[in-house]
């Protein structure tokens, strides 16, 4: 089974499908969460979404990795990555099972 990626094009479309506003302001909203959340984690703080996940960014230190052509040694710069960590509810929900209701 082929997966299908969603677009902002997409989000705004069911936006305005399902809330009723204009097409320019759903864009305008969706627009708007994702520049809130992207701000949120440049600052370097987690976003969480209840029942959906956590978006957590995470320092690595410098490392020492290997060219796999030539094995050379090179060292790798230390950075910021973002990991998604899906909530309970989420995980069930792509399994399939029923969620235990989180207190």
């Amino acid at each position: 089974m082929a997966g299908r990626t969603v677009t902002r094009a997409d989000l705004c479309e069911v936006v305005y499908q399902k809330i009723g506003l204009s097409r320019t302001e759903s864009a305008a909203l969706v627009e708007s969460v994702l520049s809130e959340i992207s701000s949120t984690l440049a600052r370097g703080e987690t976003v969480k979404l209840s029942s959906f996940g956590s978006f957590i960014i995470r320092d690595k230190g410098e490392r020492i990795g290997r060219n796999p052509k030539t094995g050379v040694e090179v060292p790798i710069e230390p950075r910021r990555v973002m990991i998604f960590r899906p909530s309970n509810v989420l995980r069930a929900r792509i399994n399939g099972e029923e969620a235990e209701a989180e207190d």
